[in-house]
């Protein structure tokens, strides 16, 4: 079997490359294609290379956005996905239930069964076509993405987003539209807006406590706390489930999810910061990705 390898070799550590080569040979692959992502390409031309290669398995090594660049090119090819963690975030991998240790990790996905999970098409002004794996925002959540400090990304890793989040708390209200299916609209006045395939964030919060990564449905998360007083309940309801969650949170499923807001405010997919717009529609691609999971 031949494995291509698609890295961000500013996210790797120095030995990563001989230790997964050690983990390939061990699970029976052999000349391996090692492609690195550009400032310029996140993946696009490394996915699509591995494509015509026509290789068994795809290994995914990067942040968050390499993670959903590469995982789009690959939906509907049947080619397998094995990411690995090592980005910041490490969404997909923490909700797929890969250990974030390296070497556990290629135990787990080598070593592991294949899973065939769905994947989120999106598009919106000033974005054109996209997908995304794990979640798509706008207003607060967009904006502590944004604001982490990079630096201090290289040093704490995801808690650098707990002090962006603090700095972004009173984050102006945005007005938004929102249309589920075919089920009439519904406005609400919110701090952030949460579409997402999976739900749980870093430190295991269920920000989406029953989203599945293969139940053919995108979540929908409403956060509006009016003050900042109504944060601190807020977020223990996020974390505890027996603390009723209240009027400043709301949830919603649906196949295709539409948000339109009265002004261009600043939206995210999958950690990375787009172009801010007016307009995020999202609908779910069923089972369009097979992934390898413990």
């Amino acid at each position: 079997m031949r494995a291509a390898v698609i890295l961000n070799p500013v996210k790797v550590p120095e030995d990563f490359q001989s230790t997964v080569d050690a983990a390939l040979t061990k699970h029976d692959f052999e000349n391996t294609l090692w492609l690195e992502t550009t400032e310029d390409d996140a993946g696009v031309t490394m996915a699509r290379r591995a494509i015509d290669e026509t290789v068994d398995l795809v290994v995914i090594a990067g942040g968050d956005g390499t993670v959903r660049v590469v995982c789009g090119e690959l939906a509907r090819t049947a080619i397998p996905v094995a990411v690995l963690p090592t980005g910041t975030g490490n969404l997909l991998a923490r909700n797929l239930g890969i250990s974030l240790d390296l070497d556990t990790a290629l135990s787990e996905v080598l070593g592991g069964s294949e899973r065939r999970i769905d994947s989120v098409q999106v598009e919106g002004d000033e974005l054109g076509t996209d997908r995304f794996m794990v979640m798509a925002g706008l207003g607060l959540d967009a904006a502590i993405i944004a604001d982490a400090p990079e630096d201090l990304k290289k040093h704490v890793g995801w808690a650098a987003y707990i002090v962006s989040t603090l700095k972004n708390l009173n984050h102006p209200f945005v007005k938004v539209e929102i249309t589920i299916d075919e089920r009439p609209p519904i406005t609400r006045r919110a701090r952030t807006v949460v579409i997402g395939n999976v739900g749980t964030l870093q430190a295991n919060i269920p920000l989406l406590p029953d989203a599945l990564p293969d139940d053919n449905l995108i979540d929908l998360v409403i956060l509006a706390p009016r003050r900042l007083t109504h944060w601190p309940r807020l977020a223990l309801s996020l974390v505890i489930k027996s603390i009723q969650e209240g009027r400043h949170i709301e949830r919603f499923t649906g196949r295709t999810i539409q948000l339109r807001t009265t002004h261009p405010v600043r939206r995210e997919l999958d950690g990375d910061e787009i172009p801010a717009g007016t307009t995020l529609t999202a609908t779910v691609d069923p089972h369009a990705l097979v992934v390898r999971v413990p």
